[in-house]
């Protein structure tokens, strides 16, 4: 199962010049699954991600208008692996031990907030992913977004893939 991960779009209505790149674009047309670790904005940027493959978000901090549809936290299985998700990791010291002591049974924590792109082995071999942010690089040389191969209950590949174009 081909998941791609993003985060931190800021996809608003009121800047109309920002939008997904097209690399970004043809990762997603490629997902069997699409998760957004919050900081979509609005509702109708997570239905133009659902136009590409099944999306599951999580609320961010600038989601006002998802406030009671996006929940703050989500669990789910994926290619047999235990996912879940959350916006804010919090600061990255002790990142790994609160990710775990939060989602004990999870193979996979995915987060967005902090748009710095993070694949590592955490706390009991817990794997901790931020995809990053295609729109808003902020100090980091590329946006970016992550791709995960899932499948009975491992995770086969996991790459932070530039689509600046």
């Amino acid at each position: 199962m081909r998941v791609v991960v993003t985060a931190d779009t800021h996809l608003r209505r009121d800047w109309p010049n920002r939008r997904l790149p097209r690399a970004a674009e043809s990762w997603f047309s490629r997902a069997d699954v699409i998760l957004h670790a919050g900081d979509i904005t609005q509702a109708e940027h997570l239905e133009q991600l659902a136009r590409f493959a099944p999306v599951h978000a999580v609320l961010g901090n600038n989601d006002r208008e998802l406030v009671g549809q996006l929940p703050e936290t989500l669990e789910l299985t994926l290619g047999g692996v235990d996912v879940a998700m959350i916006h804010d990791s919090g600061p990255s010291r002790g990142r790994a031990r609160r990710l775990h002591e939060r989602f004990p049974q999870a193979h996979l924590v995915v987060f967005g907030h902090s748009h710095i792109p993070v694949d590592e082995v955490g706390v009991d071999g817990q794997r901790l992913f931020n995809p990053g942010s295609p729109t808003e690089r902020r100090r980091m040389p590329h946006r970016t977004v992550g791709v995960l191969e899932l499948d009975d209950g491992a995770i086969r590949h996991a790459s932070i893939e530039v689509v600046d174009e």
